[in-house]
C-alpha cells in the first residue's frame, strides 16, 4: 500500500519540518509514503475565509480526482485512540486498495465541496490545532499505528 498525505501550504518551522522528515523516514520502513504539498494561495489579505476555502477546495479536488480512497483530517471527524487508528489502517490494507490519501486543509479547513466529495473524516483532537502542527501529529500517529500493526515496541498501553 502507498499512503499520501496531501497538505495545503508549506511548513514554516525548520524544527517542525525536521521532525516530520524523521517520521517520514520511519514510515518508509513499512509503506511507501509521500507528502504532497499544494502551494496554497498568495495575497490572501483581500480574501475572506470562505473565498480562501473555496479556492483551496478547487485545488484539493483537482488533486483528489487521482485518488479513490481519501480521508479528510478534520476536527469534526471520527475520533479514534491509537489502537483504533491502527485497526482502521489494517482494514484499509486488507481492503485491496493500493493507495490511501489523507488530507490536511488550510488554516480555515475545507470547503463544502470537499466535504461532499470526501465523506470520510478523521479527527486527531477535539481541540483546534494549527494545520502545520496537525502534519507532525498525523505522521507520528501514522508511524505509531504502523508499529502497532507490526507488533513493535513503540506504543505502550
Amino acid at each position: 500500500m502507498k499512503i499520501t498525505l496531501l497538505v495545503v501550504g508549506k511548513t514554516t518551522s525548520n524544527e517542525m519540518e525536521a521532525l516530520i522528515k524523521d517520521y517520514e523516514k520511519r514510515i518508509g520502513h513499512f509503506v511507501k509514503f509521500d507528502i504532497l504539498c499544494l502551494n496554497g494561495l498568495k495575497n490572501t489579505k483581500k480574501l475572506n475565509e470562505n473565498d480562501i476555502k473555496l479556492a483551496e477546495g478547487i485545488e484539493i479536488l483537482h488533486v483528489l480526482k487521482d485518488f479513490q480512497n481519501v480521508i479528510l483530517l478534520d476536527d469534526g471527524g471520527q475520533q479514534l485512540r491509537s489502537v483504533g487508528f491502527a485497526d482502521k489502517l489494517q482494514k484499509e490494507f486488507n481492503s485491496g486498495q493500493k493507495h490511501l490519501c489523507f488530507v490536511i486543509g488550510g488554516a480555515y479547513g475545507f470547503s463544502e465541496a470537499v466535504y461532499k466529495a470526501v465523506p470520510q473524516q478523521l479527527s486527531l483532537s477535539k481541540m483546534t490545532l494549527s494545520h502545520q502542527m496537525v502534519r507532525l501529529l498525523f505522521v507520528e500517529q501514522l508511524y505509531r499505528g504502523l508499529t502497532i500493526i507490526n507488533h513493535l515496541p513503540y506504543h505502550h498501553e
